[in-house]
């Protein structure tokens, strides 16, 4: 963990990598795994809409990268278990132009995946919380005019911030804890006036 790595989160630094997460199959097998524990190929095919032969290989892809483990407390050798290598993953846009197209994939595999999340937690989840859990909920779409170092810095204090939630242990949680999501974008637009238009 680092100071830039708060959440002691999986780093990707190749193309290589960054492209083998870019795929709907292996984001949808890291975040069942990261959100409900350790499972089988087989345990996993139905949430992930693709055969336990198909999950296989991508787990074993993914394990290649160290975005996925083998799960110790396994007790039967017939099938394998696998886990999360962390709570998260994340990555910096490569300088090389290889390294920008392999995270430009992964970004859009990643929006793709995260756009429909709002709108499902709405009609899904929404109505399953307490009210004062409903309240608590926020949106918002804000834009602000920043520096690159500026910017920087923001986001470390964001995340700085947050680094005592996202590590807490599930035992013992306290009374009332409930998980939240929290989908943080920080887009930077062009400043040419043909994008605004």
């Amino acid at each position: 963990m680092s100071l830039t790595n708060p959440y002691g989160d999986v780093e990707l630094t190749s193309p290589q990598a960054l492209r083998a997460l870019a795929h709907p199959v292996r984001l949808a097998l890291l975040d069942r795994l990261q959100r409900h524990g350790p499972a089988t190929a087989t345990r996993l095919a139905p949430h992930v809409g693709a055969t336990p032969s198909v999950v296989s290989w991508h787990l074993r892809h993914l394990a290649s990268f160290g975005l996925v483990t083998d799960w110790e407390g396994a007790t039967g050798k017939r099938e394998r278990w696998w886990q999360a290598a962390g709570r998260g993953f994340r990555f910096t846009t490569p300088e090389d132009a290889e390294g920008q197209d392999a995270a430009r994939q992964l970004r859009a595999a990643m929006f793709a995946r995260s756009a429909e999340a709002p709108l499902q937690w709405s009609l899904r989840d929404e109505p399953r919380l307490d009210p004062q859990w409903q309240a608590l909920a926020a949106l918002s779409d804000t834009r602000f005019v920043v520096t690159a170092e500026e910017l920087r810095r923001l986001e470390e204090a964001i995340e700085a911030l947050l680094a005592p939630y996202v590590q807490r242990k599930a035992d013992p949680l306290p009374d009332g804890a409930q998980v939240v999501r929290m989908l943080r974008y920080l887009l930077p637009e062009p400043g040419d006036d043909e994008a605004a238009s």
